[in-house]
């Protein structure tokens, strides 16, 4: 017996009896959109501001059939699709309705993990319907779902978070994946590197260039050499390609921040592109704390220059930072006052901590459409 497997079997006699689902609503803002006015069902739909300084927040599925997504600038997402719709973003209705999905969920348990308005980890081991198959609880949960909101919802069930996390994602829209502890090792030696979730663009092409394509062959990395090559990730890396995901689902989460980074393939010199750089990535956050309602007080700036020097800035506010603007003038002034010490980056951020249901105890973990150092589209 390999050390894999019994490592794995392991494993499995451990956590036997954790039933974890994923739910993940269907292009969440734009279906609320569609669902509530019909002349934009079928249509090519992008939630958000249209314009130069404008970020998709949703993108309907026959948007992305034109390879339009979440977090992308609003003119790159007209390009690809001159025929998309732009429709304002309606935050107080999608909360409402992410409240309904909620307690449909708080039907079955209180152990519930939400990661955004649109998505959310249930652990039903031990459930108030007393319902031994957690793939019967996630049909429920879809089909209640679809009957009072008149929306979709995928689900991913197994044995964890991470392999539900994956799963929920392999037949959507409108779908459901179960990984069950005999299936996990071949699923996961199967799948390809870019659908491994917390594996990010760039990082999955850097796997690539090392002949890295599917889990079978990042599972043929020692954990010293994963750890060479990508640092304390690397760590993560090994575990979960092995399955090995002992996280438990936590319904009282803090989130201490929410931020955004971008590496740039190419240095920035001139300022007015460096605070272009930045508005874009205000506007992302922003949507972000607009989308969990939860905003923050401080500003933080990251910035890394060719020579990998970093340096970080900090702004402090009395009360929430509810305004964009606001947001963006802040971002721009540390850039500005801090030119001489780096005049020239590779890397920019953008961070707002001091969080209101930091505060409050009742923080939610965000979940963002691209990963630290991917490069800009």
């Amino acid at each position: 017996m390999t050390p894999c497997v019994s490592r794995f079997r392991y494993l499995c006699s451990v956590l036997a009896n954790r039933k974890i689902i994923h739910i993940d609503m269907d292009a969440f803002y734009a279906s609320v959109e569609q669902r509530d006015q019909p002349e934009l069902r079928g249509k090519p739909v992008a939630v958000g501001g249209a314009g130069m300084r404008g970020v998709v927040a949703s993108a309907s599925y026959e948007a992305r059939a034109f390879g339009v997504r979440s977090a992308m600038p609003s003119v790159t997402a007209q390009r690809l699709c001159p025929a998309l719709i732009f429709v304002r973003s309606r935050f107080d209705v999608y909360r409402e309705v992410s409240q309904q999905i909620r307690a449909i969920f708080h039907e079955y348990t209180d152990l519930v993990e939400p990661l955004s308005l649109d998505e959310a980890f249930l652990d039903v081991s031990e459930n108030k319907k007393g319902m031994k198959s957690a793939t019967l609880i996630a049909e429920e949960i879809r089909r209640k779902i679809k009957e009072e909101t008149q929306l979709t919802a995928s689900a991913g069930v197994s044995f964890n978070k991470f392999l539900a996390k994956v799963a929920s994602d392999i037949n959507k829209p409108d779908g459901i994946k179960v990984i069950t502890p005999k299936e996990a090792l071949p699923f996961l030696e199967a799948l390809p590197i870019k659908k491994f979730h917390g594996i990010g663009k760039v990082t999955a092409e850097k796997m690539k260039r090392m002949g890295v394509f599917t889990g079978k062959e990042l599972k043929a990395l020692s954990e010293i050499e994963l750890v060479k090559r990508f640092g304390k990730a690397g760590r993560h890396y090994y575990r979960i390609v092995r399955a090995d995901d002992r996280r438990e689902v936590n319904p009282n989460r803090i989130r201490k921040s929410i931020g955004a980074e971008r590496t740039y393939r190419e240095d920035i010199s001139q300022i007015e592109d460096m605070k272009e750089k930045l508005t874009y990535l205000a506007g992302v956050i922003f949507r972000y704390m607009e989308k969990s309602d939860n905003y923050g007080r401080t500003v933080t700036l990251k910035a890394k220059s060719p020579d990998f020097k970093i340096i970080t800035r900090s702004r402090s506010f009395s009360s929430e930072i509810r305004d964009l603007k606001l947001l963006e003038s802040v971002a721009h002034e540390l850039i500005m006052q801090n030119r001489e010490e780096i005049p020239s980056v590779r890397l920019l951020g953008v961070s707002v901590s001091n969080l209101s249901k930091e505060v409050q105890g009742e923080g939610i973990q965000l979940s963002f459409d691209f990963k630290e150092g991917e490069e800009e589209e």
